[in-house]
């Protein structure tokens, strides 16, 4: 593991002055050093990685310098539009470094969401003539790597890709800080929603702790585990494929459990219900203000209105946010007799409980019981 604060330094020697992104766990130590040391102008935690690439982009036209986008390699889809259309040389020339965390690098091991994801990893900054480099945990190495890297960007006005195996920038341990600011957890409130509701309900359950959380609440309870669809990749559109679901099958509920970095990192997928007929349709946002499952990063979620936007783009709610079990309950029943889509924000506190295992799953036997449930 690279010393973060030398890794930071020489950053800042070889010209990088502005940093934006979205938190990894396998870059979580140099995030989160970013967080403790970083100014408040100089380090910004981005919606999505395509918002991250943009504000680098306004950082470079601005000031003439080098800007460094940081993101896990499941984001880089979200960053290849503007990479491609805005920071290439055939454009606007925008030079910056492009730090990658490498889930799912060959011959590593890592879940099947990131197999595919690690294998072309390498391979998408290449096809848009991206320099690759892969960084290791050798000092002298890395400085001269960051060195070099940061010169090429800055001579040639473009991308470089500087990518991270695991281990090089994460941390010694992922951080876990409970709070006390609301007194519900993630795992409660889902097991309130699980005993409110139909038992044929569907729950689409976002990427992270919520998947976890949600299948080990089925087994501690008995339950089947063929109304759940577990969004452990694509982040941010597991309300995309709950109102697929919803569209086609009227006659059950479909709940998106969703969290607030997940729901803002593709908030636009929230207007779709202005224009779909979906009474069967409910979105929850689990909103702990924090990038939890990736190093517990401070997220902009407290300070922003989900209920007001929700309202603004056509969902049923009931203008504030819930916090205890009896919020959610009288919730739940005032959103189920609006017969219409409906949106719930319920703000729980941060902590990760450790005994849960790891989800060890297959993929191919839950799509199927899934399926087998909706057919």
């Amino acid at each position: 593991m690279l010393n973060q604060e030398k890794f930071y330094n020489t950053l800042k020697n070889s010209g990088v002055d502005f940093f934006t992104g979205v938190p990894d766990s396998y870059l979580n130590g140099f995030c989160n050093y970013l967080v403790e040391n970083a100014g408040e102008r100089e380090h910004i935690i981005a919606a999505n990685e395509g918002n991250a690439v943009g504000i680098a982009a306004g950082h470079y036209f601005s000031t003439g310098r080098l800007p460094l986008v940081y993101m896990q390699n499941s984001g880089m889809g979200n960053a290849v539009n503007p990479l491609a259309s805005l920071a290439d040389k055939n454009v606007y020339s925008v030079p910056m470094i492009w730090l990658i965390g490498w889930r799912g690098q060959p011959d590593t091991g890592d879940w099947a969401q990131h197999q595919l994801q690690g294998e072309i990893t390498t391979k998408l900054p290449e096809i848009m003539n991206i320099p690759v480099m892969i960084l290791s945990d050798d000092e002298k190495a890395a400085e001269e790597l960051v060195k070099t890297a940061c010169e090429t960007a800055m001579k040639n006005r473009c991308p470089v890709a500087v990518i991270a195996p695991k281990g090089v920038l994460a941390g010694e341990k992922k951080a876990n800080i409970p709070d006390t600011s609301y007194p519900l957890s993630r795992e409660e409130a889902i097991e309130i929603l699980l005993d409110l509701l139909p038992k044929n309900t569907i729950y689409s359950a976002t990427t992270g702790r919520a998947t976890r959380e949600i299948y080990f609440l089925r087994e501690r309870r008995g339950e089947s585990h063929s109304c759940d669809f577990l969004n452990v990749g694509s982040m941010g559109h597991a309300s995309s494929v709950a109102l697929g679901i919803a569209l086609e099958n009227p006659e059950r509920y479909v709940v998106t459990l969703d969290g607030d970095c997940s729901c803002m990192m593709h908030m636009g997928a929230m207007t779709m219900v202005s224009k779909t007929n979906v009474p069967n349709f409910i979105h929850v946002v689990l909103n702990n203000g924090a990038h939890e499952s990736v190093g517990g990063q401070k997220s902009a979620g407290f300070m922003v209105d989900f209920t007001a936007i929700a309202k603004a783009c056509g969902y049923a709610t009931v203008d504030r946010y819930a916090v205890t079990r009896e919020d959610i309950e009288k919730a739940v029943e005032k959103l189920l007799a609006e017969k219409k889509a409906a949106f719930l924000e319920i703000r729980i506190h941060k902590g990760l409980r450790g005994k849960l295992p790891p989800l060890d799953i297959s993929h191919e036997g839950l799509i199927s019981e899934l399926m087998n449930e909706l057919a």
